[in-house]
């Protein structure tokens, strides 16, 4: 599998002598904060390029990436390619051209049991859209917030974050949800609109989406359908007056 790819080997390859299983190893020259302190887009990153590694490999799914090999420990073989310190910009750039980076789209797949880094794109991804329809529902009982909304808003916060994570064969730490909710709720409460100025904010998008739906009905149903209509007569009258003459 590395065969063909000297410009971006794996620092190591660990394998299990007895089953042929291995890890393989890419060290970054910078790390990846995943702590409380971890900011959702980087890690979200970085969880795309480990998904192209292991595509890269055709890799287990399933693999956490908790866990190696200690590649210095007498139970295992271990090759040491290259001692080259990676950086997640060189490695995207290596898996874009080889075809092994996923799209876009795949932070927002559903997946089953995700692992890894997924975790945390997948909780993010999934529970935001629950988080914003929770927070326009709460603002809409009071013009202001109150003590009482913030609350609410954070309890559920909270229940949304526990369930989808009770969801995934290996659960992400205490430590990293409490994280994903305070950032749900700081953002909230900070930069939606849907959450700082709810009903004008939905009074809003309502005259926009009927101004725009009016107009583009304008266009089909008033210079389409009334050009059709205006054909239409005028294919009777020319029909009525053949009709006459004959």
């Amino acid at each position: 599998a590395m065969w063909n790819r000297k410009a971006w080997q794996p620092n190591a390859i660990v394998e299990n002598p007895a089953n042929g299983h291995a890890h393989a190893v890419w060290a970054l020259a910078e790390p990846v904060t995943r702590t409380e302190y971890a900011r959702r887009k980087p890690l979200a990153y970085a969880a795309a390029v480990t998904e192209g590694l292991r595509r890269s490999v055709d890799g287990d799914k399933g693999y956490s990436g908790l866990i190696t090999k200690n590649p210095t420990h007498e139970q295992w073989e271990a090759s040491w390619l290259t001692d080259h310190l990676y950086n997640l910009d060189e490695l995207t750039e290596h898996l874009t051209v080889s075809d092994f980076m996923p799209p876009d789209s795949w932070q927002r797949t559903k997946r089953k049991n995700p692992v890894g880094l997924g975790r945390n794109c997948t909780l993010f991804e999934t529970v935001r859209w629950d988080v914003y329809r929770v927070a326009r529902t709460i603002r809409k009982r009071n013009e202001h917030p109150t003590p009482e909304d913030r609350h609410d808003l954070e309890a559920a916060i909270v229940n949304l974050c526990q369930e989808m994570n009770s969801t995934f064969s290996e659960a992400l730490p205490a430590s990293e949800i409490r994280a994903t909710i305070r950032s749900f709720y700081k953002w909230i409460t900070t930069r939606y609109t849907g959450w700082l100025d709810s009903r004008t904010t939905s009074e809003e998008k309502s005259a926009a989406y009927h101004r725009n739906t009016g107009r583009q009905g304008g266009l089909k149903g008033g210079i389409a359908s009334g050009e059709a209509r205006r054909a239409a007569t005028r294919q009777r009258i020319m029909e009525a007056i053949s009709n006459g003459h004959s």
